[in-house]
């Protein structure tokens, strides 16, 4: 199995899918990473009797319970509510919603559609798939990439 390419070709999938179930991206971020880890380092009882997505996202499953039972032991709350990202915050503050825009403005398509949709109008993801006729992954997948997109840019002005 070549675990670079695995992790290039699923990672947004197993994220998008293990932040539908924590609603925390810092949290789900983290088990995502420990879900390629122990895929690598389990690698010779993947049976292949699924596919490589259904053994990641089985995988990413446990470890979500496994964290959930962890806080529930310290009677902390694994589930938080959503927490904003940075770009979120950034729109709070007028001077940084202004560049936020301005790079909106020259941010092709359809990433700049999705992430006003999502940002401005506070459309969920499925939602935002059926504005496209595409999935709900394919809105979440976009919209990530619109997200660093508008980092990067950020960061280099």
């Amino acid at each position: 199995m070549d675990f670079e390419k695995l992790y290039n070709m699923y990672y947004m999938e197993i994220y998008s899918y293990v932040l539908t179930m924590v609603k925390n991206s810092h949290m789900a971020e983290e088990i995502t990473q420990k879900t390629f880890f122990k895929a690598m380092n389990s690698q010779s009882r993947f049976r292949r009797q699924s596919g490589e997505y259904t053994y990641l996202c089985a995988i990413a499953k446990n470890l979500v319970y496994d964290e959930m039972r962890h806080y529930k032991h310290f009677g902390e709350s694994a589930i938080e509510t959503p927490d904003k990202t940075d770009i979120e915050h950034m729109v709070e503050d007028e001077d940084s919603m202004l560049r936020i825009h301005q790079i909106l403005h020259t941010l092709e398509e359809p990433y700049k559609e999705v992430f006003q949709l999502r940002v401005f109008g506070e459309l969920s993801f499925k939602k935002i798939g059926i504005v496209f006729e595409k999935t709900e992954n394919w809105a979440r997948v976009t919209y990530h990439r619109a997200r660093l997109k508008i980092l990067e840019r950020m960061d280099e002005k």
